[in-house]
Order: C-alpha cells, then structure tokens, then sequence
C-alpha cells in the first residue's frame, strides 16, 4: 500500500542554509522525533552524504534504513535501498528562492508499506511526518543555537 504526503512551507533562510541543515545527518536526530540514529555511510566529493543508515521510529514502529542521497542546487532525493518494513521509499526536498532571505519548502514522500496500516494511522502518520519534515526543520535553520 504506498501512502503519499507533501507539504510546503516558507522559511526564512537562503536554500544553502536549508540544504546545510539537511545535510547534517549526524545532528538530525536532534530535530526530528522520527529519527533515533543517523550514520553517514560515504560521501560524495563535495561533502554531502551520499549513503545513510538510519534507524526510524514512528506511531511505535520501528524500522531500519539504508538510503542513497542526491543533491543539487536547490534540492535533494533520497530512496532506500534496504529497509525492513518497507517496498521501496523516495522523499525530495525542493527549494525556491522568494526574495534574498527566504525559501519556499516542498516535502514530498512516498512509502510503499510492506504490511497493511489501517487509514486512521496514516493519516496520523503522514501529519507526524510532514509538520516534522516542515515545521520541525525551520525551527532548525531558524535556530541553529538550540541544536
């Protein structure tokens, strides 16, 4: 069953500073409740993570990750190459410069379950998800001191 969510939302930072922040997949664990650990496998040339192991919690599921980043200038994808519990995974942040200071956020993820999720939990999930993904990330680039 592949669930779908995306979400958009303005912060008030330059992409580069988005991008950094999702980057940083050491400290996202400091962010993001979905996520208990993060482990930068290999990275590319210029630094960014290109795979990632990561171990996710959420609504009381636990799961297991092995993800391939790309980036670009105003964006980055991920897909999981292994996980437990899931078919496949795909999530892509893009960004949209509106003025000097200030970006335009869209979240998108797609998960194929490998197991039926009743539709009242994922809902609640994917609202866990996106205000996460979006709220909880400009807190972080708004905030870098309270990491």
């Amino acid at each position: 069953m592949a669930v779908r969510a995306s979400s958009e939302v303005v912060i008030e930072a330059p992409p580069s500073m988005i991008l950094d922040a999702l980057a940083d997949i050491e400290g996202v664990a400091s962010w993001s409740a979905v996520h208990k650990d993060a482990e930068v496998l290999d990275r590319y040339p210029d630094g960014r993570p290109h795979h990632v192991k990561a171990t996710v919690k959420i609504m009381g599921i636990a799961d297991k990750e092995l993800l391939e980043y790309h980036w670009g200038d105003d964006w980055v994808v991920w897909d999981a190459a292994q996980t437990f519990r899931q078919r496949c995974q795909h999530g892509e942040y893009n960004l949209t410069p509106e003025g000097e200071d200030r970006t335009r956020v869209r979240f998108d993820l797609i998960l194929d379950l490998g197991a039926p999720f009743p539709g009242f939990l994922a809902k609640r999930a994917k609202k866990m998800v996106l205000d996460i993904a979006l709220e909880d990330l400009r807190e972080r680039v708004t905030r870098p001191a309270s990491r």
